[in-house]
């Protein structure tokens, strides 16, 4: 018996992996965030599969459910949005896991920022303008960020920021990165990226927040900063230079 923590993708159904497809195709029990799993994916369990919706369970009731599966031979699929990397919550079900020695594997899946920025059309690393990119939150109501961690330090690299869980406080967000990275810095908030109704929002941190405020966007939303959002004016990637020695690669 093996649990398989999955990632669900970002939303639309179809941004499954076919490995994450497969392997919830094969669990007998399958345990799912119903608040934030897209519903048709359920479709791909097997018709005798015991489902069961931890949208309210806290971490005991999840893991209670595991260890009966373990204790019954039944493969386990751990649905999460995203990618189980990140902001996922996993870490503490594989700590516990551990201690009960259940067996588990990660299938990885789309992250929500790359959905976000496949609906924005824009790569995130731009030669000459910017190579990386930071995914982070705010502290607020949940798990304080760890010291070195919050916006000011980190707005000081200049890097692309991609926020989550940080629509609600979008204001405080702008007047944190302002100071570092100006007024006038490209900026968007895509809310329920992939699905049918997401949104998409750009401007720059002088008018995000209004517009995140109008269009009533409070959750299932990632806030990117940077200035590779409009970069036009770059050098080509050295990837397709003509003299570079492409045997070397």
């Amino acid at each position: 018996m093996t649990v398989y923590f999955i990632g669900a993708g970002p939303g639309a159904a179809d941004l499954i992996t076919v490995r994450g497809a497969r392997t919830l195709a094969a669990c007998g029990v399958c345990l799912y965030a119903g608040s934030l799993v897209p519903v048709e994916l359920l479709a791909e369990c097997p018709p005798d599969a015991r489902l069961v919706d931890t949208a309210r369970m806290d971490l005991d009731g999840i893991v209670a459910e595991i260890a009966a599966a373990h204790e019954a031979g039944r493969d386990v699929a751990r649905l999460h949005s995203g990618d189980p990397s990140v902001f996922s919550a996993v870490a503490e079900q594989m700590r516990r896991l551990d201690a009960l020695g259940i067996p588990y594997e990660v299938v990885p899946g789309v992250p929500a920022f790359a959905a976000a920025a496949a609906a924005l059309k824009r790569e995130l690393t731009v030669p000459t303008v910017g190579q990386t990119v930071i995914l982070t939150r705010i502290a607020q109501q949940a798990t304080p960020m760890p010291e070195g961690e919050d916006l000011a330090t980190l707005g000081r690299s200049g890097a692309l920021l991609v926020l989550h869980l940080a629509a609600r406080y979008v204001d405080r967000v702008v007047a944190e990165l302002v100071p570092h990275y100006g007024a006038d810095c490209p900026a968007a908030v895509v809310a329920m990226a992939s699905r049918p109704d997401e949104v998409v929002l750009r401007g720059t941190l002088d008018d995000i927040a209004a517009q995140t405020k109008d269009a009533g966007i409070t959750k299932t939303a990632v806030i990117i900063v940077g200035r590779t959002l409009a970069a036009s004016e770059f050098r080509d990637s050295h990837l397709y230079d003509p003299a570079r020695d492409r045997h070397a690669c």
